[in-house]
């Protein structure tokens, strides 16, 4: 059964109009209002940033587990939910001590404590995943087996979708700010814009998942997502703040985003081509490299990022649900907001690691300084004769 989480205020404030305009002004509100949280929480920084991911996933992966429990929950089955929790505690644990690892490398080797939680990481993992698991095992009931096994697999394909995903999101904030905010704004103005489109122009329905979807509203989105994915790019590129990697200084103990710009984050001039040089009266134009991967980014955004929501719709109409759950007035849950996000997330991380990402020397260098003295001296002699060779020295 449906019922109105529109707040009181609202409805009194809007309760001449009809349905239909109703809500359009519910969503609009409401989405104004995530918008300027969202612009808070960028300005509060990369910690803060980190902790709102957390809790993100923390409130999916709670909607979507709530969804099973209360399709299975007459039966009655022991352990459900406690398992539940608990495999998300272990995943969160290998997934973030490998990203401590990995980026506060030096600080680990400097405390004692946590360099022998780094050392046997995967170890103590795979040791609090088995204990789970035979957690289960032992929690199995008779006549129930096959309904066990379903919520088991459910509890896993939620990890995978939510942990695994917003565990990306993370990772592309440490390559640069505007490698989290630009993803994220395209596809929340892809989102707008296609609706407003299809509020406004649309006639002709897109998908049978999601009646509400039009063709209007998905072509309309697409070119205005493109545009606004060039426009922010050029106003975020020429901030350090923004375009350099998250780093954390052990010196001062926090995290610092200052540095000197890459080639992707310098204005180059490019050459127009021959067919748009009459159109636009221009022979060549100046843009940041990055603008030109915004182009892959807001298209994505636009053209297979919906269909993380449409996934989302085909789950909610599995169990005959109209939201995953009702945090946000006119806009259901968080997973409602965050369907289309944990794709882009991927997405995003497959780019930077198959166009972007090289060899990061910085990194390099603190694993080598925690060799034994022999094995150093092994690869500088083998560094200096391969230079020698070149050459170079």
């Amino acid at each position: 059964p449906t019922s109105d989480d529109t707040p009181e205020v609202l409805n009194r404030a809007l309760s001449n109009l009809s349905s239909r305009w109703k809500n359009w002004w519910v969503r609009g509100i409401l989405t104004l209002a995530m918008i300027t949280f969202f612009f808070i929480i960028i300005y509060l920084g990369p910690m803060v940033l980190m902790t709102i991911v957390m809790c993100v996933q923390i409130k999916c992966f709670h909607e979507i587990i709530t969804i099973g429990y209360n399709v299975y929950h007459s039966y009655d089955l022991p352990w459900f939910r406690t398992l539940s929790w608990y495999f998300l505690l272990c995943v969160n644990y290998f997934f973030y001590g490998e990203t401590v690892t990995d980026y506060f490398f030096t600080l680990v080797q400097r405390e004692e404590p946590l360099r022998i939680l780094s050392k046997y990481h995967r170890f103590i993992s795979f040791a609090l995943y088995l204990t789970g698991f035979c957690m289960f095992v032992l929690s199995l009931v008779k006549k129930h087996y096959r309904l066990q096994f379903y919520m088991f697999g459910w509890t896993h394909v939620t990890l995978l979708i939510v942990v695994t995903q917003s565990h990306l999101i993370i990772h592309n904030l440490f390559e640069g700010m505007i490698w989290f905010i630009v993803p994220i704004s395209c596809v929340i103005c892809n989102d707008i814009m296609a609706y407003m489109f299809g509020f406004f122009f649309g006639r002709t329905p897109l998908i049978k998942l999601s009646p509400k979807k039009t063709w209007e509203g998905f072509i309309g989105g697409f070119f205005a997502t493109v545009l606004f994915g060039l426009l922010l790019s050029y106003v975020m590129s020429g901030y350090r703040c923004f375009t350099c990697p998250v780093e954390f200084n052990n010196d001062t103990n926090s995290f610092t985003v200052d540095c000197e710009p890459s080639e992707l984050f310098q204005l180059q001039e490019y050459n127009i081509p021959l067919v748009l040089q009459s159109v636009v009266g221009w022979k060549t134009v100046q843009m940041y490299p990055f603008q030109i991967h915004s182009i892959a980014l807001s298209t994505f955004a636009s053209l297979i990022g919906p269909f993380g929501g449409f996934f989302a719709s085909g789950f909610k109409r599995a169990f005959k649900i109209k939201d995953f759950a009702n945090t946000i007035p006119g806009h259901g849950g968080i997973m409602d907001r965050f369907d289309c996000q944990y794709l882009m997330a991927t997405f995003v991380n497959v780019y930077i690691a198959s166009f972007i990402r090289g060899p990061n020397p910085s990194k390099l260098i603190q694993q080598f300084l925690t060799l034994r003295p022999d094995q150093q001296l092994h690869i500088f002699n083998t560094l200096k004769a391969h230079l020698v060779d070149k050459g170079m020295l």
